[in-house]
């Protein structure tokens, strides 16, 4: 029924189990993501916690607040990795649940040969920099894409702060998972799958039209600053030194434009006078400086309150520019008045607004946020509950150093 929510049915994926073995972005977000939707996912780490264990950002007392976020709604459990008993110990728990997302090499247990011999029809997802097996993290396979050129105001380039291609990358991981579940389901059998981050950025640069772009006109757009590639949009400086951004994407958003600043007839006169035509995209794109200029004393003579609530009574598409602190202070839709989020306890963090996956299923809906794990905090109960270890059991192992104190 549109508009209503089932609350008695189960989460989409509810009764799907998956192990995960992992650092940083892009693997922790894909198994998250699938976990919001209703999966049990155990994440695995070494004792002492991987490599991202600590990673920044973190409390004053060193809490990892990059890890705590990205490991939502999952399971922890850190084992020794490097003792064959603990590698042991985690090929069971990847037999038993018959899923496994990782970043790590494909070699030694970890390696698809082995583990398959454990389990069959077993759906393995591998991360890895390149197609070919090098070393890449978002930040190098960034500068080679090409965006960097064209991003900020100058030749220079520039490599933004937002890990693109590992969440891109994450979901790619989630739609991997999910599609060979389907065809598990179907056919019975299992299978690898691997993923590149490159190949993430080269696919998205090519889907994009970047690629063909430079085959068939031979060069690609410069750098634009705030402006928009190919249409009409600019960034403008209020009275109160704001900035404010307008997108114009058809004629309707051009026409409201005009009418919310009250300048339609001068807007219209930049056609004659530079030739082309601003009823189209590319007609205000080439005329984007004449009409930058127009514009800029409007906004210059009016507040950023003030501006975009006349764009937007007008049906301008636009928004002002904001930092995170003014996001998470004086946003609503970044508040619980947005069922997006939800406020959670996050342990050795504190109270924290958490959102659950961005996706509403009226007939089967994901659960609100729920914490991260501590590290390791899931261990015991993981392995008496999935394995059958009894307490003796979890006693010895840990006198032999598998699992922690």
């Amino acid at each position: 029924m549109t508009g209503t929510t089932d609350t008695t049915r189960p989460a989409p994926l509810a009764g799907v189990k998956i192990i995960e073995i992992s650092a940083f972005v892009a693997a922790p977000l894909g198994s998250m993501t699938l976990a919001q939707l209703g999966a049990d996912v155990i994440r695995i780490d070494p004792l002492g916690g991987n490599i991202d264990a600590t990673r920044w950002p973190i409390t004053e007392e060193g809490t990892s607040i990059y890890w705590a976020s990205l490991n939502k709604g999952k399971r922890s459990i850190t084992l020794d990795l490097k003792s064959e008993e603990g590698q042991a110990i985690a090929t069971e728990l990847i037999a038993e649940a018959g899923t496994l997302i990782t970043n790590l090499p494909a070699r030694g247990w970890l390696s698809y040969d082995n583990l398959v011999a454990h389990r069959p029809d077993l759906v393995m997802l591998r991360l890895s920099g390149t197609h070919d097996g090098k070393p890449a993290v978002d930040y190098t396979v960034n500068a080679a894409s090409g965006f960097p050129t064209i991003t900020g105001s100058d030749e220079k380039p520039v490599n933004h702060a937002l890990p693109a291609w590992d969440v891109i990358a994450g979901m790619y991981i989630a739609n991997g998972i999910l599609a060979a579940e389907l065809e598990r389901r179907s056919s019975g059998t299992g299978q690898e799958i691997n993923l590149a981050l490159a190949d993430a950025m080269l696919a998205t640069v090519g889907n994009l039209g970047y690629i063909a772009e430079i085959q068939t006109n031979g060069s690609t757009r410069g750098p634009l600053g705030n402006g928009l590639y190919g249409a009409y949009g600019q960034s403008f400086t209020t009275s109160d030194g704001r900035e404010v951004m307008v997108a114009v994407i058809s004629n309707r958003h051009w026409r409201s434009l005009g009418t919310a600043t009250g300048l339609t007839d001068k807007l219209a006169m930049i056609g004659d006078l530079l030739d082309v035509d601003l009823g189209t995209e590319g007609g205000r794109f080439e005329a984007r400086e004449a009409i930058d200029a127009v514009l800029r004393p409007w906004f210059a003579a009016h507040t950023a309150a003030e501006s975009t609530a006349a764009l937007a009574e007008a049906g301008v598409l636009q928004g002002e520019f904001q930092t995170f602190e003014e996001l998470v202070r004086d946003d609503p839709q970044c508040s619980s008045a947005n069922p997006l989020f939800s406020e959670i306890e996050q342990p050795g963090i504190g109270r924290v607004l958490a959102p659950r996956v961005p996706l509403t299923f009226h007939g089967s809906p994901a659960a609100p946020a729920s914490p991260a794990p501590s590290l390791g905090e899931n261990t015991d109960a993981v392995l008496a509950e999935v394995l059958g270890r009894t307490a003796d059991d979890l006693t010895t192992l840990r006198e032999r150093g598998i699992l922690s104190d």
